[in-house]
């Protein structure tokens, strides 16, 4: 097997006891860094991680999936990887696949690598999940210039410009659409390849619902901070197209009539009153996002 001398294995971790120890003795042989983020586990993933020579970074109560990644990009930059590759600690992410997933970025194809679950064969996928997976990536392709199969997938490579560079700070899942949101902002190529996920049964501890809400709140949020006349300005035209065509025609019945109508009059003030306030919302965040960009870029 090869050892990539340049590579930096990064794994998030909460209660992984059972499955941290053969993932790193694997890793072990492919890879001369393994950070592992344990984050508040109340297992002894910590010190299995230790005692196989990990890097392991301990927070004190789990924070959350975003802040694990977090924590793993900054040790990342301190520690100055040349590649990160993340991966989860559950055991469904096949090692072999870490080669097809470091090659674009050693070859200086992309800057980010994402492990494609759409693009392989994953064995046994919830349909949940699936459907889910469909609806957040295209959210977040509406975002960025790059069109994705699986933006939700936390096996993934990125360069060391995107690691010295993209500072995630989202806690919750959504840090997965947030990156790739910045790393396309800062006109990084993002790229996929298939890989082969066996869940062997759903052994994600997230309550399903929850967890595809906080991840479609947390896309939404970074498209419309980021997108602000896609986001608000598209609705807002919408709204007032609907708005101004109602009160037109509730125009056209008082001058026949001599009387409105009340449920055509409420619902033409109505939506002309949420497209001005939807204008209003974009014109503002635009301003704002655009005078940020400028002072960042200087």
């Amino acid at each position: 097997m090869i050892i990539y001398l340049e590579l930096t294995i990064g794994i998030p971790a909460f209660n992984e006891e059972k499955n941290i120890a053969s993932i790193i003795i694997n890793l072990k042989k492919i890879a001369p860094k393994i950070i592992v983020c344990n984050d508040g586990s109340t297992d002894s993933t910590g010190i299995i991680a230790e005692e196989l020579g990990a890097i392991v970074i301990n927070h004190q109560k789990n924070q959350g999936y975003g802040a694990a990644i977090r924590s793993i990009f900054l040790k990342a930059k301190e520690i100055k990887s040349e590649v990160l590759i993340t991966l989860d600690a559950d055991g469904q992410h096949d090692v072999n696949d870490i080669g097809k997933i470091l090659k674009p970025i050693t070859n200086n194809k992309c800057d980010i690598v994402i492990g494609s679950r759409f693009l392989g064969k994953s064995q046994n996928m919830p349909s949940y999940r699936k459907f889910g997976i469909n609806i957040i990536t295209k959210i977040t392709n509406a975002s960025i210039k790059d069109s994705l199969s699986d933006s939700q997938s936390g096996f993934r490579g990125y360069n060391k410009k995107v690691i010295e560079t993209i500072s995630p700070s989202e806690s919750g899942m959504g840090v997965s659409t947030e990156i790739l949101i910045k790393a396309s902002n800062k006109n990084f190529k993002i790229g996929e390849v298939p890989i082969i996920v066996s869940y062997g049964g759903d052994t994600s501890t997230h309550n399903p619902v929850s967890h595809g809400t906080s991840v479609l709140f947390s896309t939404l949020k970074f498209t419309s901070i980021e997108h602000p006349l896609k986001f608000y300005g598209i609705p807002a035209v919408i709204f007032l197209i609907i708005g101004i065509s109602f009160s037109v025609w509730s125009i056209q019945i008082y001058s026949e009539e001599g009387s409105l109508i009340t449920n055509i009059t409420l619902i033409g003030a109505t939506t002309v009153i949420i497209g001005l306030i939807l204008s209003i919302a974009a014109i503002l965040l635009y301003s704002l996002v655009s005078i940020v960009r400028e002072n960042n870029s200087k």
